[in-house]
C-alpha cells in the first residue's frame, strides 16, 4: 500500500489511475490554463511527440484537480514538477518502443507557427542530440537551460541534490554544444536554399544539388514502417546524390507535388503536398551555407497536426 503523501505535490502524484484523454472543462481563472501552453511545450520537448505530450498534460490536469490547491504556493512550479515526472515515466516505455521502431526515428515535426514551440530556441538537430541523453540529463537541460527553472527547483523536481543536477546539466550542455549553430541563418536565406533543394531534388539536377549539399551531408527519413522510406541514414554527398537522382527518375511524370515553405522546429524546410494531402515534411540543417542534414518525416501518424496547420488546396 502506498503511504500517505505529505505535501500537495506528492498527493497529486499519488492519485489513482489516470485515464487517457479525459473530458476537460477549463475555467478562465484556473492557473492551469495560464500554464497550459508552457506545459505542452515542455512535454513536447521532453518526448518529441505531440500525442504523448497532450496525454501527459491532460493527466497533469487531472492531478491538478485532485490537489489541495490552497497549499500550492507557486502553481507553475508545482505543475512543472508533475509534468516532468509524468514525462520521465512516459520516456521509459517510449524508449522501449523506439528500440523496435522501423527505420530512423525523428521527433514529430512542429511548425514554428505553433504555440507549442513558441518561445524557445531548440532546433530539430538539438532535439535529436537530446535523444542521446539520459532522461535525467534531458530533463535537467530542458528545465534549467531552456525553460529557465532555478537549479534548486530542478533538483526538487528530479528528486536529486542540487550538485548532482548541476552535473547532469553540464554533461547535457557539453553534449549538445556542437549542435548549436555558430551564426543564425537569415530566414530569407533558409527559404531560398530550401526552395532550390526542392526544385533540384524533384528534377534530379545533380549539378544543382551538388552545389547545395555539404560533402558530409546526412539524410534521415522517418516512415515508421507505414510508408516507403529509406531504412538507414544516408551519409556522404555522393550517396545522397545517387538517391535523389534515382528518385527523380523513378517518379518522373508523377502527380505534381506542391510546396509550402515552412520552418520546422527552427529549421528551414517545406511541406510536400500531393492530391490534397500532406506527403512529407522536410527540414534542412544548414551550416556554412550548405545543407548538412536532411530530415524527412513521412510517417502519417506524425503528419496529422501538420495537415491541420497547413492550408491544403485540392490538387486532384
Amino acid at each position: 500500500m502506498r503511504p500517505e503523501a505529505s505535501d500537495p505535490f506528492e498527493s497529486a502524484c499519488a492519485a489513482s489511475t489516470i485515464p487517457t484523454r479525459p473530458v476537460m472543462r477549463p475555467e478562465a481563472s484556473d492557473p492551469f490554463e495560464a500554464e497550459r501552453a508552457r506545459l505542452t511545450r515542455l512535454a513536447y520537448r521532453m518526448l518529441g511527440s505531440f500525442a504523448e505530450a497532450e496525454d501527459v498534460v491532460q493527466s497533469a490536469w487531472l492531478r491538478w484537480q485532485a490537489a489541495d490547491r490552497a497549499a500550492v504556493a507557486v502553481p507553475g512550479a508545482f505543475l512543472s514538477r508533475i509534468v516532468t515526472r509524468l514525462c520521465l515515466d512516459t520516456m521509459k516505455s517510449a524508449r522501449a518502443r523506439r528500440e523496435v521502431y522501423v527505420g530512423p526515428w525523428l521527433p514529430e515535426p512542429a511548425l514554428d507557427t505553433e504555440e507549442a514551440i513558441d518561445g524557445d530556441d531548440l532546433t530539430l538537430t538539438l532535439m535529436m542530440a537530446l535523444e542521446r541523453l539520459s532522461p535525467l540529463e534531458r530533463a535537467a537541460f530542458l528545465l534549467h537551460d531552456v525553460f529557465g527553472v532555478p537549479l534548486d527547483e530542478v533538483a526538487a523536481t528530479l528528486g536529486r541534490a542540487a550538485p548532482a543536477v548541476r552535473q547532469l546539466a553540464v554533461r547535457a550542455r557539453q553534449h549538445v554544444r556542437a549542435e548549436r549553430p555558430r551564426y543564425p541563418l537569415p530566414t530569407e536565406e533558409g527559404e531560398r536554399i530550401a526552395r532550390a533543394f526542392f526544385d533540384a531534388s524533384r528534377s534530379g539536377d545533380v549539378a544543382a544539388l551538388r552545389g547545395l549539399l555539404s560533402e558530409t551531408v546526412t539524410m534521415r527519413a522517418d516512415g515508421g514502417g507505414k510508408v516507403i522510406a529509406v531504412l538507414n541514414p544516408i551519409r556522404g554527398i555522393d550517396r545522397v546524390l545517387r538517391l535523389f537522382s534515382g528518385l527523380a527518375r523513378k517518379y518522373a511524370g508523377s502527380p505534381a507535388t506542391l510546396l509550402r515553405a515552412v520552418r520546422v522546429d527552427g529549421l528551414p524546410g517545406f511541406v510536400s503536398l500531393e492530391r490534397g494531402g500532406v506527403l512529407q515534411v522536410t527540414a534542412l540543417e544548414i551550416r556554412d551555407g550548405r545543407i548538412a542534414g536532411i530530415y524527412i518525416t513521412r510517417n502519417p501518424d506524425k503528419l496529422r497536426r501538420v495537415a491541420e496547420a497547413v492550408a491544403i488546396p485540392d490538387v486532384r
